[in-house]
């Protein structure tokens, strides 16, 4: 069934290009694409040659000379630059991972843009679909079997690095950066700039998917299917330990909101964080939760680059905000997406503990009897 709709919607797009707005827009199920393999050095501990090669690479400098399988990156790094993985894209323990994803309102269709133009030996990693069923809360954390199952079904190892980037530059690779870490796996980061900044300095990608892609992605999903359903499934490659700190509920955010104890940072854009936006999904009302602040999160990001800021401009960005990065710091966002790229961030900057409010807005404002901010929350 797969390979049949694979054959109908992507076949005979194979050898052209295909912009995304002459992409379907109905969305279409995780079961009937996949991708290809992925390949990688494994990344071990900080070498003295990545420290210059870092420096060159958040300055959007090409720093291919100061990357190499000899050289490791350190895990209090949370991105790579496009010419590392380009040196080391051939590698056998790395697994890059495709993981776009977009906002309801934009009409875009991830997996089918994955199969027009990936990264060359790129998986997909649909957000959705590795994600809690029990919830009708919108991608939450699954639970540790899930996620276990749904990255061995993928190929994933721990003994693999990975490799996360999006179609958007970064955005939702933030997202699958942090749930990787949640369940105990450091060996992980974002491609800095993502797709757009791969292609635009010149490096190759590929518009087609093999066979054995196409089984890979509907197993993962399949696979996560399963558990909920309270079935078994094997093999298990990927071996998760849970990191609570890095993930709060609604419960710990409440108590929060009455101590104070955590500085509490909303990713999302101003208007909406001021209720004079509405929230992209319907019947959701826009304001924010109280003592929270807002950084939004494309600040993160040089505006020509798109890729994350230096160290020291990420510091002011918060700083400007009145932001303490002496003091423990929580980030939400609309639905936890977005909050991870403020994770991200803090992760730059020496902050590698920072908890995402995984429900976030979405839940908090779909609660009657929980206090909002904003011009919206009174209506």
């Amino acid at each position: 069934m797969a390979s049949t709709l694979f054959s109908r919607t992507f076949l005979a797009a194979t050898h052209r290009l295909i912009t995304p707005s002459l992409l379907p827009q109905k969305p279409l199920h995780l079961a009937s694409f996949l991708t290809r393999r992925g390949f990688f050095s494994q990344l071990g501990s900080y070498s003295t040659a990545y420290r210059s090669a870092r420096a060159m690479a958040s300055a959007g400098i090409g720093a291919r000379a100061g990357y190499s399988t000899s050289s490791s990156v350190a895990t209090n790094e949370p991105v790579v630059s496009v010419d590392w993985l380009h040196s080391n894209l051939r590698e056998p323990d790395l697994k890059v991972l495709d993981a776009s994803w977009y906002m309801p309102d934009e009409q875009r269709n991830p997996i089918q843009e994955y199969q027009v133009a990936h990264i060359p030996g790129a998986l997909f990693f649909d957000l959705d679909g590795i994600s809690d069923r029990s919830t009708s809360l919108p991608h939450m954390l699954p639970s540790e079997e899930a996620f276990a199952a749904g990255c061995s079904a993928l190929g994933i190892e721990n003994k693999d690095g990975v490799v996360v980037y999006d179609a958007k530059g970064v955005f939702s690779a933030a997202r699958v950066w942090w749930m990787f870490r949640v369940f105990g796996h450091d060996k992980v980061w974002v491609l800095d700039g993502g797709l757009p900044r791969w292609r635009a300095s010149g490096y190759d990608v590929e518009s087609s998917a093999s066979g054995d892609a196409i089984l890979k992605a509907s197993a993962a999903s399949e696979a996560i299917e399963k558990i909920y359903q309270g079935h078994s499934v094997s093999p298990i490659t990927f071996q998760t330990k849970f990191q609570p700190h890095l993930v709060w509920t609604l419960d710990q955010v409440k108590n929060n909101m009455e101590d104070q104890t955590y500085q509490h940072v909303d990713a999302r854009s101003k208007a909406r964080f001021d209720g004079t936006a509405p929230e992209p999904r319907k019947g959701i009302r826009s304001g924010h939760i109280p003592g929270s602040k807002c950084v939004p999160y494309p600040q993160l990001f040089d505006s020509a680059s798109q890729t994350l800021l230096p160290a020291e401009d990420l510091k002011k960005r918060f700083e400007q905000e009145e932001i303490s990065l002496d003091k423990p710091i929580l980030a939400s966002c609309g639905t936890g997406v977005t909050a991870c790229i403020l994770a991200m961030g803090l992760h730059r900057v020496g902050k590698t503990d920072v908890p995402v409010y995984d429900g976030s807005w979405t839940e908090w404002a779909t609660q009657p009897d929980l206090p909002m901010e904003g011009e919206d929350s009174s209506s």
